[in-house]
Order: structure tokens, then C-alpha cells, then sequence
């Protein structure tokens, strides 16, 4: 289990190191000249200049991104060109707000898609079909949509909850209810389909297996066949959905804290990619890559746990 562990964790900082190097490689791409956009468009040329020196912008890229990895790998992450929050700060800040709305609404799409997904395997039927029609709309909806439906019905039409968000640093728990339930509501219906018609997937499978036929010739219940034997066959599948609408909701979650105001690390991010502010969208980069590792390393542990031929894999 420990070298499975350690593989894992291997894939996890390559992958931490190559997606930081192409990150950093995009923000340079375009050609902009961030000297000129720091100190706008009445800078004189020396003044820009001299700018570009002090960032080190005018070194090849190749040792930018080292001297930036090499602070990164001794925890510091520099300061924002853009102002005088360090960039562990801004991170600090908004993580939190980010990482709630994404736990409260996988666990929220964990247990309302296993209802409904062992549910259809189950009972069939038109619950069954019904789900598999919900799954392709769901799919098909994107989620900003339902957040601005929300907004029009909940927020402005019934003024049920605020539009945009109240939370701030000392707001108090009424306020981070109010101002993330809307967009919670909004991600469980775009993950919720689709991970129950992976599970329902998953679980009919089990039950087209050969052992089931024989728990169920040695006389045992169906209800002692379902919880002990074939929820635990179909949880790696189960788990994986979970895991990729986790990671999904990282993308989704930046057009989301647009609509409502969210200050979390996706509205950070829009910001400091729109102004050039590189230390800052390395920052993001930064932890949403280790987000994802550690996501993935959880998920492949407790996959490994339930399934020992996963870890030969």
C-alpha cells in the first residue's frame, strides 16, 4: 500500500510541475507588456523599462519560472504587481470561500446522486428511465445557466436571498448561508444527474455478477446483498465520478463566483489573469494543482483499500 501511495504521490508532483511550467509559459504568450500596464500609458519608456528590470521580466523565461519555483519551493510566493497584498495572503483569503461551496455541494451531490442512482438500479422502472432522460438534460444545461435562473427567480422576482454575496472576513454564518445557497443549489443540479446515472451504472453491474447469484442461492436478503456486498463492488466507480465532478467544479466554479459575487480563488483568478498580475495566477495555479493532487491521491487510497487489484493498476 505504501509504494502504491508513493507512486500516486510521484504522478502527483509531476504533474504539479508540469502544469505550473506550461501555466506560467501561457502567461507570457500573448506579448503583453505588463511594465506598461503596471505603470500605465503616461510612463515614459526609461521608467517602463526600469519596471521590467525590477521584475525581472526582461530575463530569459526558462530562469523566471526557476526563480519563481525556486521561492515556491521554500514557500514563498512573492507579492501582487498589482498591489501590496503578498500572494499566500490574497490565496489565504479566498480559499476558504471557495473550498466550502465545493464540499458543501459534493457532499450534498454524494448523497442525493446515491439515493436516486441505487434507487433506479434497484426498483427500475420509470424511476430508472426518468433518470436516464435527466442525466442527458442535466448534462446539457450548462450550470451558469441554472445560477442566473436562480438569481431571476430566487434573488430578484422572491428576494429570498441576496443577489450577490455578503460574505466578508468577519461576516457572521447567516451570511455565508444566504450568499452561498444559491450557488450550491446551482452546482447540485448540474453534478447530481449525471453522478447518479454513473452510479445506477455501477451498481447494475454488480448485480449482473456472478457472486450475487450465489449470495442470493445461500439464502441471503436482498437488502444484506445490496449494503454489504454490492455498494462495496461499485464504490470505486462511484468514488471516481465523485472525484472528476470535484475537480470539474474548479472550472465551473469560476463563472459561478462571477454571477454572485463570490470573493473566492475563481474570481481571483479572472482578475489577475486580466491584468497581467503573474505571481497571483501562479499562486491559483499553485493550489488548485495541489487541491487536485490531494483529491486524487485520496480517492485512489480508499479506491486501493476497497479494491487491492487497483493498486497493481
Amino acid at each position: 500500500m505504501l509504494t502504491f501511495a508513493l507512486r500516486r504521490l510521484g504522478s502527483g508532483l509531476l504533474l504539479l510541475v508540469v502544469i505550473s511550467a506550461l501555466a506560467y509559459a501561457l502567461m507570457f504568450a500573448s506579448g503583453t507588456n505588463i511594465a506598461r500596464n503596471i505603470l500605465g500609458e503616461t510612463a515614459t519608456e526609461e521608467q517602463v523599462l526600469l519596471k521590467q528590470q525590477e521584475l525581472g521580466l526582461d530575463q530569459p523565461l526558462w530562469q523566471r519560472y526557476l526563480a519563481w519555483a525556486g521561492g515556491a519551493i521554500t514557500g514563498s510566493l512573492g507579492r501582487s504587481w498589482f498591489g501590496a497584498e503578498t500572494v499566500s495572503q490574497a490565496v489565504a483569503t479566498r480559499l476558504p470561500v471557495t473550498l466550502t461551496v465545493m464540499v458543501v455541494a459534493i457532499i450534498f451531490t454524494a448523497l442525493i446522486a446515491l439515493i436516486i442512482g441505487v434507487t433506479a438500479a434497484v426498483k427500475r422502472g420509470w424511476l430508472d428511465k426518468a433518470l436516464q432522460v435527466s442525466a442527458v438534460v442535466g448534462d446539457a444545461i450548462p450550470g451558469f445557466v441554472l445560477a442566473i435562473l436562480l438569481v431571476l427567480v430566487f434573488a430578484i422576482q422572491l428576494k429570498w436571498v441576496p443577489a450577490v454575496s455578503t460574505i466578508t472576513p468577519n461576516a457572521p454564518p447567516s451570511a455565508w448561508f444566504l450568499s452561498l445557497l444559491l450557488p450550491v443549489i446551482a452546482i447540485v443540479i448540474n453534478a447530481v444527474t449525471s453522478s447518479a446515472q454513473q452510479i445506477r451504472s455501477a451498481v447494475i453491474k454488480q448485480y449482473e455478477r456472478d457472486y450475487v447469484r450465489t449470495l442470493r442461492s445461500r439464502g441471503l436478503g436482498e437488502r444484506e446483498i445490496l449494503l454489504k456486498h454490492v455498494l462495496r463492488g461499485a464504490s470505486p466507480a462511484g468514488l471516481t465520478v465523485l472525484s472528476l465532478q470535484f475537480i470539474g467544479m474548479l472550472g465551473g466554479l469560476v463563472i459561478i463566483e462571477k454571477i454572485f459575487a463570490i470573493p473566492g480563488i475563481g474570481n481571483l483568478a479572472v482578475s489577475a489573469t486580466q491584468l497581467g498580475d503573474v505571481p497571483v495566477v501562479m499562486g491559483v495555479v499553485l493550489y488548485t494543482v495541489i487541491i487536485v493532487v490531494i483529491v486524487n491521491l485520496l480517492v485512489d487510497l480508499l479506491n486501493g483499500w476497497l479494491n487491492p487489484k487497483v493498486r497493481v493498476a
